[in-house]
């Protein structure tokens, strides 16, 4: 086929998600494999979203409501904000592409922090936008630097907050400041899909009414702390102006309709959400320690899921995790090449994924 491919779309290099574990057993001839790639809720999904999943199974022969009424009248009670400030979207990365598509025009500039959440890049680089890609600071964002990249043709500039994949938090003051240097014409998105866990007292929290009195985006998920991330919901809160112009590219139809009840119902089950946050906190708490005694080197995360320098290659130690039965996910991707990282598991899953590393580095 002789077709004309633009090269922005060429030079895009596809998102590659962590295997499922059936597709892994399969490929690698194991059993009773865990996961600790995918920040996932090992917890599952609240019995609460499970029963109104069960509940909507005999209307699936009908289409959702387009408007997503109910889930967004119940997200902006929680929030504190009007409806007219919320959207909802198949996942909150479904919200980054309508905010690309709205605001964005071939050339405009996309100011990302490098590394973070890859969809911000090849949303952006699908577009046709410049993207700028502005290192860490350290592990932490460099508010300082992205703020120098604003020009003229800047259109969107992502932080993630705590940041995939260091964990690291901006602080309130922080962004203020680099707020303040910033022109009305810049639509910051501030990606919170982690804030649940964030126990830093300091770490900014955006989504505020007193938020939307400027042009910006809080984006956040249910596919972490609430366990759906097979239902694909998330939502952004913004000023009703932004909202407006989203739902002028929103597909239609974009949440579906179990995914729709289980997230309103996953919000009113505060217990399921607080056990959540307690078993990632303490099970960071049990992990740290398990890495100070085997005198790894590691960085502590203000998310579900933390960095480890395995001082050889990245992707060499996932192969080996492989075949202990436990997945890990190797950060050469994210320009980490001994790097990997893992999420918190159940107590067990934890404590197999220790042994296994032990025998790993140890062979």
């Amino acid at each position: 086929m002789k077709l004309m491919i633009p090269d922005h779309i060429r030079a895009i290099s596809p998102y590659v998600p962590g295997k499922p574990l059936e597709e892994l057993e399969r490929e690698y001839g194991i059993r009773n494999s865990i996961k600790l790639a995918s920040n996932e809720n090992p917890l599952g999904p609240s019995p609460r979203a499970l029963e109104a999943i069960g509940k909507g199974l005999s209307s699936l022969h009908r289409y959702p409501d387009g408007a997503g009424h109910d889930l967004i009248q119940k997200i902006a009670r929680v929030n504190d904000v009007a409806p007219e400030n919320v959207v909802i979207g198949n996942g909150s990365d479904d919200i980054i592409a309508m905010l690309v598509q709205a605001f964005v025009r071939p050339g405009n500039r996309v100011i990302v922090p490098l590394p973070s959440f890859l969809m911000y890049d090849i949303a952006a680089t699908a577009a046709g936008a410049v993207v700028d890609r502005v290192p860490l600071d350290g592990l932490g964002l460099d508010l300082t630097a992205m703020a120098e990249r604003v020009t003229a043709d800047t259109r969107l500039i992502f932080v993630c907050n705590p940041n995939n994949p260091t964990g690291t938090v901006v602080t309130r003051a922080a962004f203020e400041n680099f707020m303040a240097r910033l022109p009305d014409h810049v639509v910051v998105v501030v990606d919170e899909a982690y804030i649940e866990f964030a126990k830093n007292p300091d770490c900014l929290k955006t989504g505020s009414p007193a938020d939307l009195t400027r042009p910006l985006v809080t984006l956040r998920t249910f596919s972490k702390a609430y366990g759906l991330a097979g239902l694909r919901v998330g939502y952004g809160i913004m000023p009703a102006e932004l909202a407006g112009l989203l739902h002028r590219v929103r597909l239609p139809f974009n949440v579906n309709a179990l995914a729709q009840a289980a997230a309103a119902a996953a919000l009113d089950d505060r217990d399921f959400l607080e056990r959540s946050v307690r078993l990632v906190h303490d099970g960071l708490e049990s992990l740290y320690t398990a890495m100070d005694c085997m005198e790894q080197v590691y960085f502590k995360s203000e998310s579900n899921f933390f960095l480890i320098d395995v001082n050889q290659p990245a992707d060499e130690v996932f192969e080996k995790m492989l075949r202990q039965g436990v997945i890990v996910r190797s950060m050469r991707a994210y320009g980490y090449p001994n790097y990997i990282r893992i999420n918190v598991g159940l107590e067990e899953e934890n404590r197999r994924f220790v042994r296994a590393l032990e025998t790993v580095l140890q062979s």
